[in-house]
């Protein structure tokens, strides 16, 4: 789908509170933009991933707002904020592994032996969720224990993406933590 300044915030923001999103900025007179759109394309589709598309000419408000400074450049959308992105044509093979990322199973679908952490993630109340893993971090026993809880946190992190506030709030809060 084409997405225009106006656009932006249905189609996309809107949107991956409900499903991941995949962004293409790019502009007609780029080459490697031309090269990068079909394999996105048919990459998303096969995924079941929605595509938009984002003229940087053409929308230059929203190609400002994300710091588009290069294209081609890519950014996955979930929950509202950019979790994951590249600038530059990829071959097929990378941008497979890109949406692999983007599509694998959430950090709660992975918990199954930690019902209290996995329970709150499904109920969308991720701080909840991180200041549980928190306490292990400060107060387990064996180093293993904390270490479990510290990379289940920054699988946390990079499930909400690294700009949402509630990444940067927790990382701080674990790093004091840690270190």
């Amino acid at each position: 789908m084409d997405v225009t300044d106006d656009s932006f915030e249905t189609d996309v923001i809107e949107r991956s509170k409900r499903e991941p999103v995949v962004v293409d900025f790019w502009a007609d007179w780029c080459g490697p933009c031309r090269m990068l759109t079909p394999v996105l394309e048919q990459e998303t589709e096969a995924k079941g991933i929605p595509l938009a598309k984002v003229d940087v000419d053409a929308n230059q408000r929203i190609a400002l707002e994300y710091g588009i400074r290069g294209i081609p450049a890519v950014k996955a959308f979930r929950n509202g904020h950019v979790v994951s992105e590249f600038v530059g044509a990829l071959p097929p093979a990378r941008v497979q592994a890109f949406l692999d990322e983007l599509t694998a199973p959430s950090v709660a679908d992975s918990l199954a032996d930690d019902p209290e952490v996995a329970d709150a993630l499904r109920a969308g109340d991720y701080e909840q969720a991180l200041a549980t893993l928190l306490a292990r971090v400060e107060t387990v026993r064996t180093p293993e224990e904390r270490d479990a809880a510290r990379e289940t946190m920054v699988r946390i992190f990079q499930e909400l993406g690294q700009e949402h506030p509630l990444s940067a709030a927790w990382r701080r809060k674990l790093a004091a933590a840690v270190f």
